[in-house]
C-alpha cells in the first residue's frame, strides 16, 4: 500500500541539484516569496487530506503571471516536477507535493480583476475566494452559482482543478458549467487562453478538458465566470424520516417528479445529530434522516414548487415537514449541513470523506450496503451528501492514533468507491482524483481509457511535470492493483455485489 507519509509516486526524474534550484529561483523572486527552510514549508505539506504529507524543495510564491511563468521555466530546464497549490482545502490531495518538487502557491494572485454587470461575468485571479465573488458581485444583483462547503476558504483556482460542485451544483452546475474563458500556462511558461468571453469558440473544448484536469496540464492563472441574477425569492424545507431509506426515496421522486431544486441535501442519523449539537440548527434529533430542499425562482413558482416537494415527501413516509419561516431560518438550516464536517470533530478524533456519485435510484440500496460495510470494517460512517445529484459524502470515522485504524478506514473508502462503480457511478463527483482513489481509476477506467489520458498529459506536459503521480494511474500501478478486478468498469471483488 502507499506509504503515505513519503508517497511512493509513479515516473522518475533526474537527481536533482537542490543548490542550483534554489540559487536560480532565488535570482527570480525575493526572500519573501521563496521559502526554502523545513520548518516554514511545514504548512504546505499537505491539502485537506492530512494523512497524506510530503515535503518540497522550495516553496514559491508568485504575485503574478509572469513570475509564475518565469519559475515554470526555470523548473522545466532543470527537469524539476510542480505543483500548483491554491487554498490547500482540498480533499484528495491533489495539491500533495511530490518530493522533489517545486510547490506554486497561488494564493497572492487574490484580486477581482473586473466585474461586467451588463455581460454576467468577472475575471478573477485563481487566489480569489469562491465566496468572495459572489459577495463582490451582490451589490448588482448578481452571484456565483457554484458553492462548495468550503467557500468561505477555497480558492477558485481550485475549484477549477477539481471541478468543484456544492448545494446548489444539482440546478445551476458544477464549475464546468459556469466559467467560459481561462488564462494558463504550460510547463514551458508559455500562455494560453482557453474558451473566450462569447458562449462558444471553434475547435476542441478545451475548456472542459482542462477544468477538473486537477493541475496535470496547466497552471491557471486567471479565469472569467459566469454571474446569474440572484433569484427574487428562496424557499427551504426541512424534511425529516424515520428512515434513511424513506428518504433516498423521496430523493428520487422529487427528480422523477420533474422539480430540480436549487438545493436538495440529505443528512443521516449520525451526521444530523453532531452538525446539531456544533450549530444548533434546530434539526430533529429522533430523525433517522432529514432533507434540505431549497426552490428559488419567482415567488409564486418557489413556494408551489416547495409545495410539491412537501407532497411528495409526506407521500414518502416523512414524519415532519417544516418550512423556514424567514431567512434567518433558512440561512441557519444550510448553517447546519454547511458545518457537517467540522461537526464530526465532536464524535470522532478523525474523519476520512469520501466522494463518489451513483445513479439516483440507487441511492437507497447504496446507503444500506455502506451500512453493512460499516459494521463490516468496524468503523461508523456518518452520511451527508449532494442527494439531488447522487453525490456521496461519507465521513468514516476513525482514530488515527488506534494502530490500524486508518487503514481499515483507506479499505472502506476504496470499498465505498467500488461499490459505486459498481452500480454505474463514479469514483469522484467533485473532490477530484489526487492521489487517494488513484487506485480506484484503474477499476473505473480500461487500459485503452488510461492510455488516451495518459496521451492527453503527454501532449501539454511531455516530460510529465506538471503535478506527477496524480490523477491519471499508470499501467504498472493498475497491473499491480488489480488482481481482484477487471477492467471497463466491472468490479470483481467479492465482497461487492453487483446490483
Amino acid at each position: 500500500m502507499l506509504d503515505r507519509f513519503d508517497p511512493r509516486l509513479d515516473g522518475a526524474f533526474d537527481p536533482l541539484d537542490r543548490e542550483r534550484l534554489i540559487g536560480r529561483l532565488s535570482q527570480l523572486l525575493p526572500p519573501d516569496r521563496l521559502i526554502v527552510s523545513t520548518e516554514s514549508m511545514r504548512p504546505y505539506e499537505s491539502d485537506g487530506l492530512a494523512a497524506y504529507r510530503s515535503l518540497p524543495v522550495a516553496v514559491a510564491l508568485p504575485v503574478d503571471a509572469d513570475e509564475a511563468a518565469v519559475v515554470l521555466k526555470v523548473c522545466r530546464e532543470l527537469n524539476v516536477p510542480v505543483v500548483a497549490r491554491g487554498a490547500g482545502t482540498g480533499l484528495s490531495g491533489g495539491a500533495l507535493p511530490f518530493p522533489g518538487s517545486v510547490l506554486l502557491a497561488l494564493g497572492k494572485l487574490n484580486k477581482i480583476l473586473a466585474i461586467d454587470p451588463v455581460a454576467r461575468t468577472a475575471r478573477v485571479q485563481p487566489g480569489v475566494r469562491n465566496l468572495a465573488i459572489s459577495e463582490a458581485v451582490k451589490p448588482y444583483g448578481l452571484f456565483y452559482a457554484p458553492d462548495p462547503s468550503s467557500q468561505l476558504a477555497c480558492s477558485i483556482g481550485g475549484n477549477v482543478a477539481e471541478n468543484a460542485g456544492g448545494v446548489h451544483c444539482l440546478k445551476y452546475g458544477l464549475t464546468v458549467h459556469n466559467i467560459l474563458k481561462l488564462e494558463a500556462l504550460t510547463i514551458e511558461g508559455e500562455r494560453l487562453t482557453i474558451g473566450s468571453d462569447a458562449l462558444d469558440t471553434p475547435g476542441f473544448d478545451l475548456m472542459a478538458l482542462l477544468t477538473g484536469s486537477e493541475g496535470l496540464l496547466a497552471v491557471v492563472t486567471e479565469i472569467t465566470v459566469r454571474l446569474l441574477p440572484l433569484p427574487a425569492d428562496v424557499q427551504a424545507l426541512l424534511v425529516a424520516f424515520p428512515d434513511a431509506g424513506c428518504a433516498a426515496q423521496a430523493v428520487a421522486d422529487i427528480i422523477a417528479a420533474g422539480i430540480t431544486p436549487g438545493g436538495l441535501e440529505m443528512m443521516d442519523e449520525l451526521a444530523l445529530t453532531a452538525a446539531e449539537k456544533f450549530a444548533h440548527a434546530g434539526y430533529p434529533l429522533d430523525a433517522a434522516a432529514i432533507l434540505i430542499c431549497e426552490c428559488d425562482g419567482a415567488a409564486s413558482d418557489a413556494k408551489a414548487e416547495l409545495a410539491h416537494v412537501a407532497e411528495i415527501c409526506r407521500a414518502a413516509g416523512a414524519s415532519e415537514v417544516r418550512h423556514a419561516k424567514d431567512e434567518v431560518e433558512r440561512l441557519l438550516l444550510w448553517a447546519g449541513r454547511k458545518g457537517a464536517f467540522p461537526a464530526m470533530g465532536r464524535i470522532a478524533p478523525d474523519y476520512y470523506c469520501i466522494d463518489g456519485t451513483i445513479p439516483r435510484r440507487r441511492l437507497p440500496e447504496v446507503l444500506a450496503r455502506i451500512g453493512e460495510l460499516s459494521r463490516e470494517y468496524g468503523l461508523a460512517v456518518a452520511n451527508v451528501f449532494h442527494a439531488g445529484d447522487g453525490n456521496l459524502h461519507p465521513l468514516i470515522l476513525y482514530d488515527a492514533s488506534a494502530d490500524g485504524e486508518l487503514d481499515r478506514a483507506e479499505g472502506l473508502g476504496g470499498a465505498i468507491l467500488e461499490l459505486c462503480v459498481a452500480v454505474g457511478g463514479t469514483i469522484t463527483g467533485e473532490h477530484g482524483v489526487g492521489r487517494e482513489k488513484i487506485n480506484q481509476m484503474c477499476v473505473q477506467f480500461s487500459t485503452a481509457e488510461l492510455e488516451a489520458f495518459a496521451a492527453i498529459k503527454a501532449a501539454f506536459d511531455p516530460a510529465g511535470l506538471l503535478n506527477p503521480g496524480k490523477a491519471v494511474p499508470t499501467l504498472a500501478r493498475c497491473a499491480e492493483f488489480g488482481a481482484m478486478h477487471v477492467h471497463g468498469g466491472a468490479v470483481a471483488h467479492p465482497e461487492l455485489p453487483r446490483f
